[in-house]
């Protein structure tokens, strides 16, 4: 199902930065024209359960993606997380909670387009996450 997740991000990435022809087919529209600004859904997170550890504590693996059409890099991403804690340790570099719902994500640092960030959890029940605030580079 991860594989899955990941394959279909990178075929959006690779439409999102490639041109199409438009309904008449008489010129190129570049999606790049498009959208010149990165904004928050530049940003996706992806997360699905994986093997749980010894003591039968549910996993979870998260992957958070820049899809950004224009190819541009993003920072400063923050995550709404709720409580976010978990019982296996998160290099705080990578994803850390300031407060609640607010989430840090690679240390503030830019995140270039088409790359990801992932990294693995583990509580009795998942949380929900979505990027609400990004800056772009």
């Amino acid at each position: 199902m991860e594989k899955i997740i990941f394959l279909i991000i990178v075929c959006f990435v690779f439409f999102m930065t490639h041109a199409y022809a438009t309904e008449d087919s008489t010129h190129l529209v570049s999606l790049e024209n498009m959208s010149k600004r990165c904004n928050r859904n530049s940003v996706v997170v992806s997360h699905g359960q994986t093997h749980p550890l010894p003591n039968h504590i549910p996993t979870y693996t998260v992957h958070i993606t820049n899809i950004c059409p224009s190819r541009c890099s993003v920072y400063g991403i923050h995550v709404k997380c709720g409580w976010f804690s978990s019982t296996r340790l998160i290099n705080p570099k990578i994803f850390r909670r300031l407060g609640y719902n607010d989430c840090l994500v690679n240390n503030g640092h830019v995140l270039p387009a088409g790359r990801t960030v992932s990294f693995m959890y583990s509580n009795t029940y998942t949380y929900p996450m979505d990027v609400f605030k990004v800056s772009c580079a």
